[in-house]
């Protein structure tokens, strides 16, 4: 499997990402999570909309917990988009935090089991087992639109660059 290092850094250590890194243009590939209620779910369940992919390390950090809010609170303005967070936690603590906060238009994915999403978009973090932080656009015909690999896995995204693209897939 491939491993690229100096992609991203922790507190500014450099860290190893695991798999091969997705391109904007690349037909993305279909992956299997975990929904909070345990069930198998996959990308390809989503065909036909835009798909947003929002990656991040771990819902018990302050950073990943601002990602999720800030999604969930654009969901509702992206009409026949979908938001899929993903994470290598445990569907039950994604679960609670999105109830503990009344998110309820992310759909929470758990890569925690397979890594199957990280492996196959290249967002697996080597050294932790964790996802490093980043953006996916995904248009309704399955191409890869938008791809942001944070460089600091403690800074936000590029919320603005990724809703840009968000809204021009939804409008072609």
């Amino acid at each position: 499997m491939k491993e690229t290092t100096g992609k991203i850094t922790f507190q500014g250590n450099p860290l190893t990402l695991v798999g091969e890194p997705i391109k904007v243009g690349d037909k993305a590939p279909d992956f299997v999570g975990l929904s909070a209620g345990l069930q198998p779910v996959k990308l390809s369940d989503y065909d036909g909309k835009v798909r947003v992919l929002a990656i991040y390390p771990s819902i018990d950090t302050g950073v990943c917990q601002a990602q999720n809010r800030r999604f969930n609170q654009v969901a509702s303005d992206l009409g026949d988009a979908v938001i899929l967070s993903i994470s290598c936690d445990l569907p039950f603590a994604q679960g609670r935090f999105c109830a503990a906060e009344g998110l309820d238009k992310v759909v929470t994915l758990s890569d925690h089991k397979e890594v199957d999403f990280g492996t196959k978009y290249g967002y697996l973090i080597k050294e932790l087992r964790l996802m490093a932080r980043g953006t996916v656009v995904i248009d309704k015909e399955g191409i890869v639109r938008y791809v942001e690999y944070v460089p600091e896995v403690t800074d936000e995204p590029d919320y603005e660059s990724a809703l840009k693209v968000v809204e021009e897939s939804l409008r072609a």
